[in-house]
């Protein structure tokens, strides 16, 4: 089980992109952030969830 945003998510195995084509984020504005270190988006497709990793994604909002 992988701790994403807080919840736990059966999602080892999968690529960080693989699992980002399954929600609603756009990943153009994202940031993600596993076990403490940025993901730099180039690294989202080879990056492999892992049982145990904490997950953060957080979403840019424009506005002014």
């Amino acid at each position: 089980m992988i701790r994403i945003n807080g919840n736990e998510i059966d999602a080892a195995g999968m690529t960080l992109a693989e699992y980002l084509k399954t929600t609603e984020y756009n990943p153009a504005r994202i940031a993600v952030e596993r076990n403490g270190d940025i993901v730099p988006k180039a690294r989202y497709e080879e990056i492999v969830l892992c049982d145990g990793d904490a997950i953060e994604i957080v979403s840019f909002v424009g506005g002014g």
